[in-house]
């Protein structure tokens, strides 16, 4: 069935709004594709990824090489369809276009430059006015290519660019595009949201007849361009109030017994619906009055941050709760998982734009959860239009008909929906788990697949060159392997397979019936093929011994290696092959610049430039790695990256393998497993939670919003393979992504909006899964109540994102003074608009105290600080790590927690499992902070330190260090020795706790005054001047001159 194409966004369009792409024909670490003026409406040919029609055997799924393009310089496969040229190329944090609503959208956007100038009030601005750079401003029309945008799509004709479905495969054939270096993804982009799905209109439980060939139709789009008969804009009067019971996880959908297949009549259900009596809660008892305002016990306090500079609270900073009824907001989507930048949406762009704040969620979609409901159901009831999962937030009009929260539409409800099996009642469809919980995950039935589920696969490549031999890493990973062997997450069709390369690649044999595995070597990397395919990714049931003898000796097959050349282009290009026919994971092991073959690099860090600003590389210098990600994300592989390297090895260039395939990369700087034990230590924890921790496999994840909002740009590692859809060939429990919004429609006929993620995935265990989680927020009309609702942690990390991006496409100083600027222009915006009395100071809504703090503690992250003390590669595995970490992870790592430990009690400990933690309270990030006699403990999320200071009493350095004077604390002390005492018991279980709360295995530094290491410790002091920032004093006085003029 021939794929219907991707429409250019809207038809006519004002520019590709290229949030993060250097304007290079290899684009940027975060682009797909180079940047272009216009978004081309040609199209050209581009696989499927499957060669079969139908869903079949994994064998009929090796793609079929065609001939090259010359001109197009594209790749492909057999079993076409059709999709833009490059330009249209949507990847990670990569601004869309979708089609608009409005007629006259507002585009916000990001300007640099540098940090004293500043805007006139906004009531000034006329909507085309240039405005100075340097700030992420809303409400400015600039040209496309420098700049941070919140961009809102062109108007422009919304012409359905959809072909009609054709029955017949179209024939594969290659349409000559001007632009050079393009590359087109070989899986299996698809329908815009102004394209018609088929079977689009249907309901789920009917949709098994229809034959889908793309992710997109599948899990459906967004709004369909079918004509609607609903009230556009009607009053959502919520029906909420009604109690629900707490859903057993495995819960199964079965009817009493007896009653299969028996007439609703016969269940006691009278003739003619029921008179449908939940509550009505009011329209105006959906949010409570701001001037009373419960929910922000200070939120309406206004503080001159001048005067009240300790506004870090002792204990973790806590999100804000949305000012939403008590009935809707005990339903609402835990914020660990999924949370919005302003609690409170404002009603109009307009709006949005005086506050000078960026909306945006953050979501951490597949997160580890205690209780997760999952519903075993033959329907999962959707919105026929937008494809909307019913959730809590829906309205009942009767016991047959529900309204959609997101597009309006009213839907009948099906006839299995109205019976819950939890309470065993007919007719109450309000109670059902699914509208009781906003986070579930359903079994998915048949019709969202694209082919059997794949089994879990596993493609292990070291690097075996003299270097790595040297590092003595292989002894570690393989012996890890065979510890967590029976851990990997699978079942009975587990696959394993492994390859080690040099200047050649190893290929090893490990088929039923060997006595030993074989060892295959391919010299010619030029053209790389795999010698025996069925052999080399085998049964882990079935070979388990063959796997575990080959564990034993490969770290000694290569000690007397002299091999110092790296080929990993073509050892990836051998891996993408051997995994294509089924999709899976590639964990990769680099320990140096590769050097040979294709993917060959240059080294490129001069340590005299690392400051300088506009010289840093933090663009690829190839890119290889990333056509390689688009081809790897186009056959479900997805690419893990462990480097662990003591010399510079161009991350920029090398993280474009994990980026753009949905995977992460791990990084350990100068490991050697005797130099550098802590670095050890480090690889040995984190492999054990890599290895064992959840799973899903050919995953992709689209985010709905209400109708009047628009997502336009993605942050994280993906590929984004329609106007919304993102490609996940593995998605992995420890990632988090986030989206920026815009209001394109105004909500002044709505109070409340909601956000939908749905990712729908194969788990380990072969089931084809949907976890879906849904957020409900209210809807404001005056700027003080969003900059009440304005979370400030959620606004740090989301600006982070967009600086990062900032520093691709501009330059770090670019982004460092939008950042500055971003914390001038709101709190301008603040004091302008809504203060009724101007006084003297930096005066700031509760909500926001932070905001200066956060700002500051990000200038002097490794991703944006300024000094040559930071290496390149740790700089781009900071900006990595903005990208890729959830907002929780990335907020400790930025503004990292201080704690007295010398004096801790049971005083206010949490009681955990009969373990008795101290909760010590949180300090601030200042010298002043610390004090001779006592010991502090730093958290700064992958790293903790404790320094001890020189006149520490007698009682901490015996009972805890385990040492009997000061001088005796040994230089390089890396862990606490467990005494028996209490106050040692106390100081391991508080570390202890710490440490299990996050993925990834925090270093542990006992510090002494003397300690190389110190200058780390102090460096983390955000309050305190450094060499890249002012102190926080100085930041204030400047923010507040900026603020004031």
């Amino acid at each position: 069935m021939s794929q219907p194409g991707v429409p250019s966004s809207g038809g006519a369009s004002t520019g590709l709004q290229v949030q993060n792409g250097a304007a290079s024909s290899l684009g940027s670490p975060y682009v797909n594709g180079p940047v272009q003026n216009a978004l081309m409406s040609s199209q050209v040919s581009v696989s499927q990824g499957y060669n079969s029609q139908l869903p079949g055997p994994y064998p009929h799924l090796m793609p079929a090489k065609t001939s090259l393009n010359p001109v197009s310089a594209q790749n492909n496969y057999g079993g076409s369809q059709t999709v833009c040229t490059l330009s249209n190329y949507q990847g990670p944090g990569q601004t869309l276009n979708r089609p608009p609503m409005v007629s006259n959208p507002v585009t916000t956007s990001l300007h640099s430059g540098p940090v004293p100038r500043m805007p006139p009030p906004t009531s000034q601005i006329p909507a085309a006015t240039s405005m100075p750079s340097g700030s992420f401003l809303a409400g400015v029309n600039l040209p496309p290519p420098l700049n941070w945008q919140y961009s809102s799509p062109s108007t422009g004709s919304q012409t359905n660019h959809c072909p009609h479905p054709s029955s017949q495969p179209s024939i594969s054939g290659n349409t000559n595009v001007t632009t050079n270096h393009q590359h087109v993804f070989s899986g299996d982009p698809s329908l815009q949201n102004s394209c018609l799905k088929s079977g689009g209109t249907s309901n789920t439980s009917n949709e098994s007849m229809v034959v889908h060939n793309s992710y997109d139709e599948i899990e459906g789009g967004g709004f369909l361009a079918t004509p609607q008969l609903t009230n556009k804009n009607p009053k959502m009067g919520r029906n909420v109030g009604y109690s629900y019971p707490s859903l057993p996880p495995g819960y199964q959908n079965t009817p009493l017994p007896g009653t299969t297949g028996m007439p609703p009549s016969s269940l006691n259900y009278p003739s003619g619906p029921l008179a449908f009596n939940q509550t009505p809660v009011g329209a105006n008892h959906l949010t409570a009055s701001v001037h009373g305002l419960s929910l922000h016990p200070e939120g309406l306090r206004v503080i001159n941050l001048l005067q009240e500079r300790s506004m870090l609270p002792t204990t973790p900073l806590q999100p804000p709760v949305p000012n939403l009824h008590e009935d809707i907001q005990k339903l609402n989507c835990n914020p660990e998982l999924f949370r919005c930048t302003l609690t409170s949406i404002p009603q109009t762009q307009a709006l949005l734009n005086k506050a000078k704040l960026p909306l945006g969620l953050l979501l951490h979609p597949f997160k580890d959860l205690v209780q997760l409901p999952v519903v075993t159901s033959s329907t999962i009831v959707r919105c026929r239009s937008c494809r909307t999962y019913i959730n809590p937030f829906v309205s009942f009009l009767d016991q047959r008909r529900w309204k959609c929260n997101l597009c309006y539409r009213v839907n009948d409800v099906p006839e299995e929906f109205m019976y819950n099996p939890l309470t065993r009642v007919y007719g109450e469809p309000h109670r059902r788990p699914e509208v009781q919980n906003a986070t579930i995950e359903f079994m998915a039935p048949s019709e969202y697949m694209l082919r059997p589920p794949q089994p879990p696969v596993y493609l292990f490549v070291f690097d075996v060159s003299h270097n790595a031999v040297e590092t003595g890493y292989l002894n570690l990973v393989c012996q890890s392997l065979l510890d967590n062997l029976d851990l990997l997450p699978g079942n009975t069709r587990t696959k394993i397979g492994f390859i080690t390369f040099d200047s050649t690649i190893h290929f090893y044999s490990l088929q039923e019936g060997l006595s030993q595995p074989q060892m295959l070597i391919v010299s010619d990397i030029e053209d790389v093929f795999i010698p025996m395919p069925e052999n080399l990714l085998v049964n882990l049931n079935e070979s388990k011994e063959l796997v575990q003898d080959l564990l034993k000796t490969l770290p000694q097959m290569f000690t007397k290696t002299l091999e110092t050349q790296s080929a990993l282009g073509p050892a990836l290009q051998a891996a993408f092959k051997l995994m294509s026919p089924t999709g899976g994971r590639i964990s990769v092991f680099q320990t140096q610049l590769p050097n040979l073959g294709v993917g060959a690099l240059k080294p490129r860090e001069e340590p005299n430039q690392r400051s300088s600003a506009k010289e840093i590389h933090l663009t690829p210098s190839t890119d290889f790695y990333k056509k390689l990600a688009l081809d790897c994300s186009g056959q479900q592989v997805a690419v893990d990256l462990f480097l662990l390297s003591g010399q510079y090895s161009d991350l920029a260039s090398l993280g474009c393998i994990s980026r753009y395939s949905a995977g992460s990369v791990y990084y350990y700087p100068s490991y050697h497993h005797q130099h550098n034990p802590v670095q050890v230590q480090k690889l040995q924890k984190e492999l054990h939670r890599y290895l064992t921790r959840k799973i899903g496999f050919e995953a992709v994840m689209r985010i709905r919003c209400t109708k009047g909002l628009s997502i336009h740009t993605f942050h994280g590692n993906f590929f984004v393979r329609s106007t919304d859809l993102l490609s996940l060939p593995n998605v992995n429990p420890d990632a988090g992504y986030a989206v920026q919004m815009s209001v394109e429609e105004n909500l002044t006929d709505t109070q409340l909006v909601s956000f939908q993620s749905a990712l729908l995935y194969t788990s380990s265990k072969g089931e084809r899964r949907i976890r879906v989680h849904t957020l409900c927020l209210p809807v404001v009309s005056t700027l003080n109540e969003v900059f009440l609702g304005a979370d400030v942690q959620a606004i740090s990390g989301l600006l982070a994102n967009m600086a990062v991006d900032r520093c691709i496409t501009a330059s770090l100083s670019d982004a460092r003074d939008a950042l500055v600027n971003a914390v001038i222009d709101s709190l301008s915006a603040y004091r302008s608009l809504v203060l009724s009395n101007q006084q003297p100071g930096l005066m700031v809504p509760f909500s926001l105290r932070l905001f200066p703090l956060f700002v500051l503690a990000l200038l002097k992250q490794k991703s944006f600080q300024t000094g040559t003390n930071t290496r390149l590669d740790e700089r781009i595995f900071a900006m990595c790590q903005v990208k890729n970490q959830p907002l929780v992870y990335f907020m400790l790592t930025t503004h990292p927690s201080l704690y007295r430990v010398d004096n801790l009690s049971d005083e206010g400990a949490l009681n955990i499992n009969d373990r008795t933690i101290p909760q010590p309270p949180i300090l601030q990030l200042s010298v002043e902070k610390l004090s001779r006699d006592g010991a502090f403990l730093m958290d700064a999320g992958s790293v903790m330190m404790l320094w001890v200071g020189k006149n520490c009493g007698q009682n901490f350095l015996n009972h805890v260090l385990g040492v009997q004077n000061y001088a005796s604390i040994p230089q390089t002390m890396t862990d606490l020795p467990e005494l028996d005492t209490a106050e040692s018991a106390r100081t391991i279980a508080f570390i202890s706790w710490l440490r299990e709360q996050r993925p990834f295995f925090p270093i542990l530094y006992v510090i002494r005054d003397e300690s190389p290491i110190k200058a780390n410790f102090l460096q983390n002091m955000v309050e305190d001047r450094t060499e890249s920032a002012l102190s926080y004093y100085e930041f204030l006085l400047h923010i507040q001159q900026q603020v004031n003029k």
